[in-house]
């Protein structure tokens, strides 16, 4: 069933049923007590008219007075006196009238009521000042029973069927507004194809479900983006890169077994094809490495990583691969919480992406000062690293993160353009992000943020 008509089905069962209950609860209080009030006026002029009629007129006066002013004629009312002891009644064709349970129910129990039809009885026993015991009864007819409850019967039916016809019309409303924001949604990504794997869903100010699903949505976004961008670039980026060093010692080869040639020269070709095969096999490792980092979650080793330890371990590992280097760490902003510090990660790609960056800065600045900062908020750790070096120009911002892409003002420095984009989809399987900013020979800072105690890897 669709989900609309699904909403419009429930609210209307819902809706119904409420209102068949709390109209069925206020027609049956209403009718009660009407009957029960009915009964009790009944019974008071029972008594007034057991003292007019049967005790000394002298000593009911006053009795009468009230009666007669404040006591009006009810619809058909009639009064049945009932000698008790064997006295003879005054009229014996009206009381044989009266419901026949009537009588023996108040000579035993003091009082009784009964109804034939619209025609309501009450009476009670009374017993004169000369010790004679009559049942004394009234009745008459119910007016309110049958007129007001009747109305009130149709009003609420009436309200029923408006409230029915009320709830369909805003029902079809809400479940229209309940199911706009899902067909936004579903508007919105059937716009995202192949071609604009970059697109996301705008995510709205109002935390609800639906801001969950566009927040998890986009980050299934950046791991599809990642891991197709990577499968795209990978053949066309290997056969292009490895062609190279590949073609470099096929020539070489060739070339020296062309002809007998002297020692010096054969040792001068395999110390050629040996550098290039050291290229080869460089490129293939980095290509490697970037292949894996398609967020392909199941194959990532997890484990708590103390950022700052991972830091002080970049350090002193890119020393001693180079003594060159200058890094200086700045810890003054860690916070009191060593707790902070911690995230859920693969450690050996956190430190591949991390030391990409650092050797970036320290090669770019021509090994001058590199520093790195480390500081953390409630929800996430920021790496700050800033370099003094050559910057990249604005224009070409926008392809730093393309396999083998190289700025313009960086073809004297070795390099194959696989370190960055490497280093953020590392970034990027942690649900972290990572954003540069640079200035043309003033430098670059870099700046990775990573979710504390994330486990979503």
């Amino acid at each position: 069933m669709n989900i609309r008509y699904r909403i419009i089905y429930i609210l209307i069962t819902a809706f119904v049923l409420y209102s068949v209950l709390s109209s069925g609860f206020i027609y049956y209080s209403i009718s009660q007590f009407s009957l029960t009030d009915f009964y009790k006026r009944l019974e008071i002029r029972a008594a007034v008219m057991a003292k007019v009629k049967l005790d000394d007129p002298n000593d009911v006066n006053s009795i009468k007075e009230v009666g007669q002013e404040y006591l009006e004629i009810l619809p058909n009312q009639i009064e049945y006196i009932v000698p008790v002891d064997g006295q003879s009644a005054e009229n014996d064709s009206l009381i044989n009238t009266l419901p026949k349970e009537l009588v023996p129910e108040v000579v035993s129990n003091g009082a009784g009521k009964a109804r034939n039809g619209n025609t309501f009885y009450s009476g009670i026993l009374y017993e004169t000042q000369q010790n004679k015991r009559f049942v004394v009864v009234v009745s008459a007819e119910n007016y309110f029973y049958t007129h007001h409850i009747a109305y009130l019967r149709n009003l609420l039916l009436a309200s029923l069927i408006i409230g029915i016809l009320l709830i369909v019309f805003l029902s079809f409303v809400i479940s229209k507004s309940l199911i706009r924001p899902i067909k936004n949604v579903v508007t919105e990504v059937k716009k995202i194809g192949t071609e604009n794997l970059h697109h996301r869903l705008g995510i709205p100010a109002i935390d609800d479900p639906l801001s969950d699903l566009r927040i998890t949505f986009n980050d299934m976004l950046n791991r599809l983006e990642t891991s197709f961008e990577t499968q795209k670039n990978f053949i066309s980026n290997a056969s292009h890169e490895l062609n190279t060093p590949l073609t470099s010692i096929i020539g070489e080869a060739d070339l020296v077994l062309s002809k007998e040639r002297e020692v010096e020269q054969y040792k001068k070709s395999l110390s050629k094809i040996l550098n290039e095969a050291e290229k080869l096999d460089k490129k293939t490792k980095a290509l490697l490495y970037l292949a894996r980092t398609g967020f392909d979650g199941k194959s990532q080793r997890l484990e708590k990583v103390r950022i700052d330890q991972l830091i002080l371990d970049v350090q002193e590992n890119l020393l001693e691969f180079n003594h060159t280097f200058k890094i200086s760490i700045d810890f003054s902003l860690l916070p009191e919480n060593p707790e902070k510090l911690k995230i859920k990660g693969n450690e050996e790609l956190l430190h591949l992406a991390l030391s990409n960056i650092v050797i970036n800065a320290c090669k770019y600045s021509n090994n001058n000062q590199v520093y790195i900062a480390l500081g953390a908020t409630e929800d996430e750790v920021h790496i700050v690293i800033k370099d003094s070096g050559i910057g990249i120009p604005e224009n070409e911002l926008q392809y730093i993160y393309d396999p083998y892409f190289r700025a313009s003002n960086a073809a004297s420095y070795e390099g194959y353009g696989i370190g960055l984009p490497l280093s953020r989809n590392i970034v990027r399987i942690h649900n972290g992000s990572l954003q540069i900013k640079s200035e043309l020979n003033k430098g670059t800072t870099v700046q990775i943020n990573l979710p504390v105690g994330n486990y979503k890897l």
